[in-house]
């Protein structure tokens, strides 16, 4: 397999990763990234005056093989007074898929979070018809902690909402 790192993202990254998410009207990432949330197009001129980059984006980092830029590793604060953090990624290219790519550039943003944060879990939260996310997690040595049902309506079907997560210790057994 190639080499993933991921990194913080430089100022250069805002017009690819611009392009990489607002290029197409509607990119084939989407269909597995929350579908059911619409993609809110926003001018590149507007998204560039937003875009964080450095010291300033700890929440979102570039994923890179081989030095392209291939997606973004991310993460929010469900509720950050009990530090309940979640973490997501995006491989947008299709190219990428199935390759290890996601599992290699996640399993970095884990050892970052839990090496720069005082985090006793990190999770994620995925839908039940992104079956390569589900398996990501379970390859990370995730736990399926809930699965809230038929919760979330996409092209005629329901779904499930599935919750995945890793306490501190058990990412301290599967690490290596």
């Amino acid at each position: 397999m190639n080499d993933v790192t991921i990194r913080p993202p430089r100022l250069e990254d805002g017009p690819i990763l611009w392009k990489l998410k607002y290029g197409e009207q509607e990119p084939e990432w989407k269909k597995w990234d929350a579908p059911y949330f619409p993609l809110v197009h926003l001018p590149e001129e507007e998204f560039l005056a937003s875009f964080r980059f450095g010291d300033d984006s700890p929440e979102q980092w570039v994923v890179e093989t081989n030095g392209k830029f291939i997606g973004t590793v991310g993460y929010y604060w469900e509720h950050k007074p009990s530090r309940w953090l979640e973490m997501g990624i995006t491989i947008f290219d299709t190219v990428y898929w199935n390759g290890g790519y996601g599992t290699a550039a996640l399993k970095q943003w884990m050892a970052h979070l839990f090496d720069s944060m005082p985090l006793v879990r990190v999770g994620f939260t995925t839908w039940s018809g992104n079956k390569r996310m589900i398996r990501l997690g379970e390859k990370l040595g995730m736990t399926m902690e809930a699965r809230m049902r038929k919760c979330r309506y996409y092209n005629g079907e329901y779904y499930d909402s599935i919750r995945m997560g890793l306490l501190r210790e058990e990412w301290e057994q599967v690490k290596e």
